[in-house]
């Protein structure tokens, strides 16, 4: 293989990555995956492949069904999301998501979740784990 850029190695991960995850999701045996590799590149393994080779697969994978999905946004939204699913049992009135915005914007003073930059959701994130941990101790209203 020829020297690749940085930007290239990295790109040609990523493309490795993904025939992985479409490997999985078309529930493709070891032997399967290979001829569908010799059938489309002439190759035995992903390794062997160039960058173009690997994205002919993965066109090929996409054929045959798969769909990439989108990852799931910023983290940090999903972690908000995640710790407010935790206290929702604990709070008297179940947590729904009108309590959860209500919550941030008295914090941040954004509308939701789904708005908050990094800096401002770590303030979130910090403030609803010490919440929950009230909750667990009993110390704290249930909501």
């Amino acid at each position: 293989m020829s020297t690749l850029t940085k930007e290239a190695v990295a790109g040609r991960a990523v493309l490795v990555r993904k025939l992985h995850v479409a490997r999985k999701e078309l529930k493709l045996e070891d032997a399967d995956y290979r001829a569908l590799l010799q059938r489309v590149v002439k190759k035995n393994s992903s390794s062997d492949c160039s960058i173009g080779q690997l994205h002919d697969v993965l066109v090929e994978m996409k054929r045959l069904g798969f769909r990439a999905k989108k990852p799931a946004g910023k983290p940090w939204v999903r972690k908000v999301y995640a710790i407010w699913g935790d206290m929702a049992p604990m709070l008297r009135t179940g947590g729904p998501r009108e309590a959860l915005r209500s919550y941030v914007e008295r914090m941040t003073g954004v509308s939701a979740p789904e708005f908050l930059d990094e800096p401002s959701a770590r303030k979130v994130i910090e403030g609803l784990k010490a919440w929950k941990i009230r909750l667990e101790k009993g110390t704290v209203s249930h909501g």
